[in-house]
């Protein structure tokens, strides 16, 4: 009969120390070739390729160009409270370009203007539904 000196749990021992060595090795070998390897330089050249844009300034000359029409001005809206000739209070609406022509138009109905503002466009919370 054989003498043996290592016992089989040893052996086991050994063997997995010996296996998780040796993966240990191989995974610090390849993480230093990764980690340390630089990558390959290319030759850096620099190139400008010019557009081919022609503009066409002749469509100014145009008669559709020529005939175009200025956007209108857009109109804000005031609410007014005024008084008329028989010294009847009347409030509501109207819409001008400016202030000075909202107090034109007014006074142009024969109205005599007491307060004049501008209505503010949106809501405070967005996010109240309608009803």
């Amino acid at each position: 009969m054989a003498v043996v000196f290592i016992s089989p749990k040893q052996r086991q021992k050994m063997f997995f120390t010996v296996i998780t060595a040796i993966l240990l090795i191989f995974l610090i070998a390849v993480s230093l070739l990764v980690f340390l390897s630089q990558p390959k330089g290319s030759p850096q050249t620099v190139v400008f390729n010019k557009p081919k844009v022609n503009i066409d300034m002749g469509i100014f000359e145009l008669d559709q160009f020529k005939n175009l029409e200025a956007f209108s001005q857009m109109q804000i809206q005031y609410s007014y409270k005024a008084t008329t000739k028989d010294d009847k209070i009347e409030s509501g609406f109207v819409s001008a370009v400016s202030r000075e022509q909202a107090m034109t138009n007014l006074t142009g109905r024969g109205l005599t203007v007491s307060e004049l503002k501008e209505i503010e466009i949106g809501r405070d919370n967005p996010f109240i539904p309608y009803y």
